[in-house]
């Protein structure tokens, strides 16, 4: 409990969010985040009135304890099957970040299914981070993230390559643009995704606005593409996401393509040095029919 509470309070950055999403009262959750303190002798998170951040204890510890829970999870699921009598099934943890390409991945795992019908596939949602944690320690079988620095210990194949998006209001002055660059929406209030779910992502939307002398602005992040569109909607500001996160253009709001350089994002496949067959036979499958239908993506 205390790990699923760190977790969402982490990627959340509201206790009250985190223990909604928990179902559990925010003491409750409020509570097992101390109780986790205590044990490490250090602080998760700091905490005002206003807001809530990771200190750099918890920033350290996040893909961790996502690895820890991928392992309990896994040990869950491996222990109904054996309790049921199904001693020959074997597991397949399958992680995806947030903004990926959740469509693809649902076209592939039907046809997996049916090449391995005695392996329990389990998809997971997980941060890049704690997915390169977790294919090291061989808690999950298949990580699909977003290309970041400092990948050591797995393989790693560029499933595809993305275009970053601007949300805009159809009211906005922007909205008529075609394309749009990163100097035109210097010093614009700006949502995007937190960096600790997406450090890759938003080093390089940062490495877009820095090459474009402009200065990015961010003043509110969501853990979900449809969170950002819901606060643009509501007047907060102009969103940023990845173009292939959106299978349509919401209502009421523009898709803007950015354009200049370190304005695009790979999607990448991690797996562990030496995968097991069905892993490897997955990754075939999202590199071939993300080859052979690109829209497959959207």
């Amino acid at each position: 409990m205390e790990l699923e509470s760190f977790v969402a309070v982490a990627e959340e950055l509201h206790f009250g969010r985190a223990a909604a999403r928990l179902h559990r009262g925010q003491p409750t959750v409020s509570d097992a985040v101390k109780r986790l303190e205590s044990t490490l002798g250090g602080r998760l998170f700091h905490r005002t009135s206003r807001r809530v951040s990771l200190t750099d204890l918890g920033e350290a510890l996040l893909p961790d304890a996502h690895a820890a829970l991928a392992q309990l999870r896994r040990f869950q699921q491996r222990g109904r099957s054996l309790a049921a009598g199904d001693q020959a099934r074997t597991t397949l943890v399958v992680a995806h970040a947030e903004y990926t390409c959740h469509q693809l991945l649902l076209r592939c795992l039907p046809q997996l299914r049916d090449r391995f019908p005695d392996v329990t596939i389990v998809p997971e949602s997980m941060p890049t981070t704690a997915q390169l944690t977790a294919v090291r320690m061989e808690t999950i079988g298949l990580g699909i993230g977003w290309a970041t620095d400092g990948v050591t210990g797995v393989r790693a194949r560029v499933l595809s390559t993305e275009r970053f998006v601007a949300l805009v209001p159809a009211a906005h002055p922007l909205a008529g643009q075609a394309e749009l660059s990163a100097s035109e929406l210097s010093t614009t209030d700006l949502l995007t995704w937190p960096h600790q779910i997406n450090s890759g992502l938003c080093d390089r939307l940062l490495s877009a606005f820095h090459i474009g002398g402009a200065d990015l602005r961010i003043i509110r992040t969501a853990d979900s593409v449809h969170a950002i569109a819901a606060h643009v909607a509501a007047g907060t500001g102009i969103g940023i996401a990845i173009e292939s996160a959106l299978d349509h253009e919401p209502p009421g709001l523009r898709m803007i393509p950015l354009v200049g350089p370190s304005t695009t994002a790979d999607q990448v496949i991690f797996t562990p040095t030496e995968p097991s067959a069905p892993a490897t036979a997955l990754r075939d499958l999202l590199l071939r029919t993300s080859a052979e239908s690109p829209s497959a993506a959207y």
